[in-house]
């Protein structure tokens, strides 16, 4: 098996678990260079991760021997740097979401089909054992025909313990932008393509304070909606009821439940990738719990970049892959335009439902 050659630019926070997954879980990729705006931050990441070479964004983007460029830079970044890595003819990867804007992310989908490049995107998670196993259950029929769903991500938002928490609240930020592509993935993953949307936004709390440690006592103002509900009508007739909030100090709901014609499935946390699952046929007296038949329950961010690395050389088309990450981002929109024009959405983009990791992988390999 060969190793697939990665670029990785931006070497925030988020990039130490690609930089330990892409060198040392998947035996298909390496990371062969990184950049970032601080030097000296992609300087450390090499030297604690192997990586041979620190280059700048320029030098990698042009480098013959990169074949996939993953994008962890920050969201208002994600389209100019993902267009650059296509135009200098790299498969690319990046975090989620694909762009602020639908039309940049249809930019990109139709830039990389016109260089017959691959355009993957974050989240990855629905990859991972629980959600691939949530997705046979409801394939070999165990809750029948799904007929509903609800998903929910509720808390008070992130100025208590994130060391930056400003751009939550700014353009592109907000709790739908930040954790529904989660979500969302996992809803399309289990149940295909939408194609109507109904939303209701506000904003609940005009300013928010920052008390995690380093801006504690900073007054950040609101620029975006902060609580966002709604519901979603899939191609295949199942209804979806979803919010996402900012707004929430406590709640009960549930992450994601699937609702069947013959029961109900309980979904487990999308923004991980392990279990548990519970699952209750019709006439069952109590749920029980599903054992997973799925590989990467762990933390297997990047296991998308090797799907991706895998399809090079097959030709298959990668699993997160930038149709759906731009139906998602269409999805995402939508809740927010049908609230500003008090109209149902109806969506122009769609996306094949994403096929499952074969059974019995071994951890590492993706074939």
């Amino acid at each position: 098996m060969r190793k697939v050659k990665v670029g990785i630019v931006g070497c925030g926070n988020i990039s130490s678990i690609y930089f330990e997954n892409l060198n040392g879980t998947f035996f298909n990729t390496e990371v062969y260079a990184c950049s970032d705006l601080d030097k000296g931050r992609a300087e450390q990441a090499a030297e604690k991760y192997g990586v041979p070479h620190v280059w700048t964004t320029e030098q990698l983007l042009n480098s013959e021997d990169i074949e996939i460029v993953v994008n962890l830079t920050t969201p208002n970044f994600h389209f100019d740097v993902c267009k650059q890595a296509l135009l200098a003819g790299k498969h690319v990867y990046v975090e989620k979401p694909l762009s602020l804007s639908l039309e940049n992310g249809t930019e990109l989908v139709r830039l990389a089909k016109e260089k017959n490049l691959f355009l993957g995107c974050a989240p990855d998670t629905f990859l991972g054992g629980g959600l691939q196993t949530c997705s046979k259950l409801i394939a070999d029929g165990y809750i029948g025909e799904p007929v509903a769903a609800t998903a929910f991500m509720l808390c008070h938002g992130h100025e208590s313990w994130h060391p930056d928490p400003e751009f939550y609240y700014k353009s592109g930020g907000g709790p739908m932008f930040d954790m529904g592509p989660y979500y969302l993935t996992a809803l399309v993953s289990l149940l295909g393509p939408a194609k109507t949307v109904c939303g209701i936004t506000k904003t609940s709390f005009a300013h928010r304070t920052i008390t995690s440690d380093k801006k504690f006592g900073k007054v950040i103002d609101v620029e975006v909606p902060t609580h966002v509900a709604g519901t979603i009508q899939f191609e295949s007739g199942a209804v979806a009821t979803m919010i996402t909030s900012f707004d929430v100090w406590h709640s009960t709901l549930p992450r994601i439940e699937i609702y069947g014609s013959q029961g109900t499935l309980i979904v487990p946390d999308p923004n991980n990738f392990g279990g548990p699952i519970l699952l209750r046929p019709a006439h069952s007296s109590e749920f029980q719990e599903i054992p997973l038949i799925y590989n990467y329950t762990d933390n297997s961010r990047g296991i998308g970049v090797a799907d991706m690395a895998h399809c090079i050389d097959t030709g298959e088309n990668p699993r997160a892959n930038g149709e759906l990450a731009n139906h998602v981002l269409e999805i995402m929109h939508a809740f927010h335009t049908s609230s500003d024009s008090k109209q149902y959405a109806q969506l122009v983009t769609s996306c094949e439902q994403p096929k499952p990791l074969p059974l019995g992988l071994v951890k590492g390999y993706l074939d």
